[in-house]
């Protein structure tokens, strides 16, 4: 066939046989192009397994264990990486009508990070030690009055005194210790296991090594794939994480191509960011509010006053200064952003000088000759100057500022007292020792704010900053935990949300967003609201880095 071809070209002219290859030219190239169209018609680009991901952290590990680990976002992380949900463990979970018992029943051959068998001891193992006073879980309240039994080697039943209308919740968030590592350690040793720093978990990922410097600061987690993993192994396979003492190395690191990804920036650091990245802005059922404690203040016993006070305060100028436009600003209890907020509450709170001056006025309060209102009193004259507790976290801080400028030009002094966040802890939280704090109160993804304005949660360990006490509202909060059917929830949260509306007891401020930094060759991160920063990685094992094309 070739030698015909030959042959018939050689009996051509030059000009001829250039117009003969010329036309062979075109029609391969045509050839190519049409397979190429052919097979990117047919085919999909999926992700496939392969890459390394280097995550960056700000901050050391206390405690890289499910049971005690506290409030540090360093180990939540990392625990979120190592350690599988029960929820993620389960086969099938089932209750009865009343949603008082709960039957969970484990996948088969489940195992921990080291080969062991992972069983329904371990799920008995962590929740007894959760419930033990001695050992001091944050999720000691959470898993209190549940009664756990063992049903088989893959099944638990799980008993409550009462129902719960957002147990289900609790069940997905509760991670599981490995009881073959911790069974025969002392409660009382229990933080001070090596274990917790080289832990053995069910995650997505393992732990292979870590670094640390002679002054003790861990540099380093190398983590890889842990093909024991309950659900789908990840498409990444190995996963460093990098640790840093504040967030200038972390964003030189980034730019420097060290790390490729990094949470938790500010509006401002985005500034910093020298390279390409992807930007994900995610909600958070968060809200930061200025909490009144009415029995340290005589004028803030006054609700003419706490309404003028929350008149006054222009909340989207500082969503649109402080955070950038990265926020809502927020009205109650409820976030905007989660479901069972009721806007048809707040149509009386927009703000206006002019409204919060008059206010202030007929409740007799006057401005004196240095533009501060006083009243008259039993007690004699009393000065509108108020103190706030403020964490010194940089958004806060200019956040009080822009108030402090509003509420003067109203007659209102405000003194803005900065504390390091440890200390707002201790010295103020605790004792309830302020006239006014702003700080920021975190729900799970459903509206239990049980803890937040319950009468019972007034005082430490409670976490009603407000120390709000009104006996319906009680009532709604416990029917809220209590009640099953979600319309009859609803309302009842609408009618809460109302009360404590009514009553200004705090002046609820903004949601800001989350930000998370990565590479631009990150795929499948899916930005949904996340209740802490940890629960970024939920769907970790869906990230990916290389594709390859199949045939659909």
């Amino acid at each position: 066939m070739l030698y015909k071809l030959f042959q018939i070209l050689k009996t051509l002219s030059i000009r001829e046989r250039y117009i003969a290859a010329a036309a062979g030219g075109v029609f391969i190239l045509s050839a190519i192009l049409l397979g190429i169209s052919f097979f990117y018609q047919k085919t999909v680009a999926s992700p496939v397994e392969g890459g390394s991901y280097v995550e960056g952290i700000i901050g050391q590990p206390v405690s890289i264990n499910p049971i005690i680990a506290g409030d540090n976002d360093t180990d939540r992380d990392l625990i979120a990486l190592l350690f599988a949900s029960l929820f993620d463990l389960a086969e099938k979970y089932e209750t009865d009508p009343q949603q008082k018992v709960w039957t969970v029943t484990l996948k088969p051959d489940l195992k921990w990070s080291d080969g062991e068998p992972l069983t329904s001891d371990d799920i008995i193992f962590t929740i007894s030690v959760v419930q033990d006073p001695d050992v001091r879980s944050p999720f000691f309240a959470t898993w209190q009055g549940v009664l756990a039994e063992r049903l088989s080697e893959r099944e638990v039943r799980l008993t409550l005194k009462n129902p719960y209308a957002f147990f289900l919740d609790n069940i997905k968030n509760f991670r599981i210790a490995p009881s073959h590592i911790f069974d025969d350690i002392p409660p009382q040793n229990f933080r001070l296991s090596e274990y917790n720093f080289r832990p053995v978990g069910s995650g997505p990922y393992k732990v292979v090594n870590f670094e640390k410097r002679s002054d003790g600061f861990i540099e380093k987690y190398i983590l890889t794939s842990n093909k024991y993993y309950a659900l789908q192994k990840p498409f990444i396979n190995n996963f460093p994480v990098k640790l840093f003492a504040n967030k200038t190395d972390a964003i030189n690191a980034f730019n420097a191509r060290e790390i490729d990804g990094i949470g938790g920036l500010d509006q401002p650091d985005l500034e910093n960011l020298k390279i390409k990245q992807q930007v994900f802005k995610i909600d958070r059922p968060r809200y930061y509010a200025i909490f009144f404690n009415q029995s340290t203040s005589v004028p803030l016993k006054e609700k003419e006053v706490r309404t003028a006070l929350s008149q006054s305060v222009d909340k989207g100028k500082i969503v649109d200064t402080v955070l950038k436009g990265l926020g809502v600003a927020v009205n109650g209890p409820v976030p905007p952003t989660m479901s069972g907020y009721d806007p048809s509450i707040y149509g009386d709170n927009e703000f206006s000088l002019d409204k919060a001056s008059t206010t202030l006025a007929k409740a007799g309060w006057v401005i004196g000759d240095d533009g501060i209102r006083t009243k008259n009193t039993p007690r004699g004259k009393i000065k509108l100057s108020l103190d706030i507790i403020v964490p010194e976290v940089p958004f806060l801080v200019d956040t009080v500022n822009v108030i402090k400028d509003d509420w003067l030009k109203i007659g209102v002094a405000l003194n803005p007292i900065v504390l390091k966040p440890s200390e707002v802890i201790n010295s103020a939280i605790k004792p309830r020792n302020y006239q006014m704090i702003i700080f920021g109160n975190t729900l799970n993804n459903n509206p239990d704010i049980f803890s937040f304005w319950h009468s019972s949660q007034r005082f430490d360990p409670g976490l009603n900053l407000a120390l709000f006490n009104d006996k319906t509202s009680d009532g709604l909060l416990e029917s809220l935990r209590q009640t099953l059917d979600e319309t009859a929830r609803l309302q009842d949260l609408s009618k809460l949300q109302k009360i404590i509306n009514d009553q200004k007891s705090a002046i609820f401020l903004y949601s800001p967003q989350y930000l998370y930094v990565t590479s631009k060759n990150l795929n499948g991160f899916v930005a949904k609201m996340i209740a802490v920063p940890a629960n970024r990685f939920e769907a970790v094992n869906g990230w990916y880095l290389k594709t390859a094309r199949i045939f659909k």
